[in-house]
């Protein structure tokens, strides 16, 4: 994000409020884009906690169930394994805070290219 960011600010000289507000677009998109990417490394991560821990369900993939757990859509087709039933809970945990600062994060660029962009909030 910070290197998108610095991208945008060396082309703060472009001249014109609509090139401003494209280039809003551009970089929110980017960040989010960026934000999701990293998310989904995040699952991955936790998929691979899961299968060398062994405590995902066999009849799941990993990935699949670290997405349920990820998301904290909650179990509706797979379950852990037994005696790892807190397994889910704590992702889901651990997930609310990592949303939550993305969400601080996408905030923080925007607001502080809203001025940039001639819009004011």
């Amino acid at each position: 994000m910070a290197a998108i960011v610095l991208a945008f600010r060396r082309r703060q000289a472009v001249s014109g409020p609509a090139k401003s507000h494209i280039r809003l677009v551009v970089l929110m998109t980017a960040v989010v884009a960026l934000l999701n990417l990293a998310h989904v490394v995040e699952v991955a991560i936790w998929a691979a906690a899961y299968w060398i821990l062994g405590v995902g369900p066999e009849s799941a993939r990993p990935f699949y169930f670290a997405l349920v757990n990820f998301t904290t859509l909650g179990y509706g087709d797979v379950l852990p394994a037994p005696g790892w039933e807190l397994i889910g809970p704590l992702t889901a945990m651990n997930v609310i805070l990592v949303l939550g600062w993305s969400t601080a994060a996408i905030f923080a660029v925007l607001s502080s290219q809203l001025p940039r962009a001639g819009v004011r909030h």
